[in-house]
């Protein structure tokens, strides 16, 4: 539960008409009237709502002031008053007393009765207050559904823009109800939806429905339907084409896709879908597009039978150049797709001709984190292992040895202790040791 804060005006704010209640106006008025035993507006003679579920099912962040006790500041459920006058909830107060205070919490006055007298008045203004919220929430809930299911079967009869204007509104409902999705998903609204995508849907169409579909629960039927040919080539083009919210929305259906346990590689090995996600991931304008293209691209890496397209779209270059400017959760992804490569003959290769590798690598080097610098040594590794000569001298006046020395003396994983020992080792080969020592920077101490 949210820590509650006071509302901005005084008094009781939330009943119809605007008006604004005080505690005095409020038992004058009779808002209180009829519910001498706690019944509710609008409710059965007799019928009583849980204060306690109330307040949780709600989970407010905002309650007039005069609810809150002053010590948990949060909504009272059982008020009760001391002799100076000062409300709070009896749990709270009794422990406050059990701890060995004679005063009261917020004035700081002995009391010259620890008494508690319950504040009848009070409670059933908190419950009529909650439970006015309640009937609402309960009520609007129902209305969502209810619409919720009405435009799945509007989808069902309407084509051209009372289809595209239907599919909003339903994105719209589903996106804010969860009463909504559950109404969709129940009510085979999965399987309409999914059944508008294919080969000749268009991309407004196509765009509208993937964002309701990423914001429903799809069980193994649904995603193997959508893992048809049709389907995943319309979600590839919206990808390319559609705005940075549906291209993101794109990302998600496929990761969603690739859970399924049937799940063929073949459905991802597509260069249209990996220049796409380069594309996203690359795109300076939106950068919140960044990490789920690099969130699936990650997925896709895993298998094997893809790599290869990886490097023939141009990803490793691509990747490395992007590293500078990348957080360090996206900074994990694009290595660990790198590393991966890296244990291909064509992705070492390219990580070899690309100018920025090592710099990189050695600047990640103890400066992210220690799965970053597991990376990195790997990609350091996979290239100066290709062309020691060429690539050792490289390292070298990058500060590579360095780097190696701190890794070593810290202490971090011993396998990546032993892994910079090789790499120190590799990397002094083609010199003597009084010229790599010079090359190096270090001094004789190090030595």
């Amino acid at each position: 539960m949210p820590m509650f804060q006071p509302s901005k005006r005084e008094g009781l704010a939330g009943y119809e008409d605007g008006q604004v209640l005080d505690l005095d106006t409020a038992v004058k008025d009779g808002v209180l009237g009829g519910l001498g035993s706690g019944g509710v507006p609008g409710g059965g003679v007799g019928e009583k709502l849980d204060l306690k579920k109330m307040i949780e099912e709600l989970d407010l962040s905002e309650v007039p002031s005069v609810f809150i006790c002053p010590i948990s500041l949060e909504p009272m459920q059982d008020p009760v008053t001391l002799c100076t006058g000062q409300t709070y909830e009896r749990s709270n107060i009794l422990k406050w007393f059990s701890l060995g205070h004679l005063t009261c919490p917020t004035t700081m006055q002995e009391l010259w009765d620890d008494s508690v007298t319950p504040n009848k008045t009070l409670y059933h203004l908190i419950h009529t207050w909650f439970s006015h919220k309640y009937l609402l929430m309960k009520k609007r809930s129902e209305d969502v559904q209810g619409r919720a299911s009405e435009l799945v079967e509007t989808l069902k009869k309407v084509k051209g823009q009372a289809r595209v204007q239907a599919l909003k509104e339903l994105r719209q409902v589903v996106a804010s109800h969860a009463t909504a999705r559950k109404a969709v998903v129940d009510g085979g609204g999965v399987a309409v939806v999914s059944g508008l995508l294919g080969r000749f849907t268009s991309h407004a169409v196509g765009s509208e429905a993937i964002a309701i579909l990423v914001n429903l629960s799809l069980d193994s039927e649904s995603r193997t339907n959508l893992m048809q040919p049709a389907k995943i080539s319309l979600v590839v083009d919206i990808l390319n084409e559609g705005s940075m919210e549906t291209k993101i929305n794109c990302t998600r259906l496929i990761e969603t896709l690739m859970e399924e346990k049937d799940f063929r590689s073949e459905i991802v090995s597509s260069h249209s879908l990996l220049v796409g996600l380069m594309r996203l991931v690359k795109d300076k304008r939106h950068s919140n597009g960044t990490l789920p293209g690099l969130r699936l691209l990650r997925t896709i890496c895993l298998h094997k039978q893809v790599r290869s397209l990886f490097v023939s779209v141009g990803a490793v270059p691509q990747l490395v150049d992007l590293l500078p400017n990348l957080d360090s959760d996206c900074l994990e992804l694009a290595l660990f797709i790198l590393e991966t490569l890296s244990s291909l003959p064509e992705g070492q290769l390219a990580l070899k001709d690309c100018r920025s590798t090592i710099p990189s690598m050695v600047r990640l080097l103890m400066r992210v984190s220690e799965t970053c610098t597991q990376y990195a040594l790997a990609i350091l590794w996979a290239v100066c292992s290709l062309a020691p000569q060429e690539c050792s001298s490289v390292a070298v006046d990058a500060g590579l040895a360095a780097k190696l020395l701190l890794v070593i003396q810290s202490g971090c994983d011993p396998v990546l202790k032993q892994r910079s020992s090789e790499l120190l080792k590799l990397c002094s080969l083609n010199y003597s040791d009084t010229i790599f020592i010079s090359k190096c920077k270090l001094t004789r101490t190090i030595q």
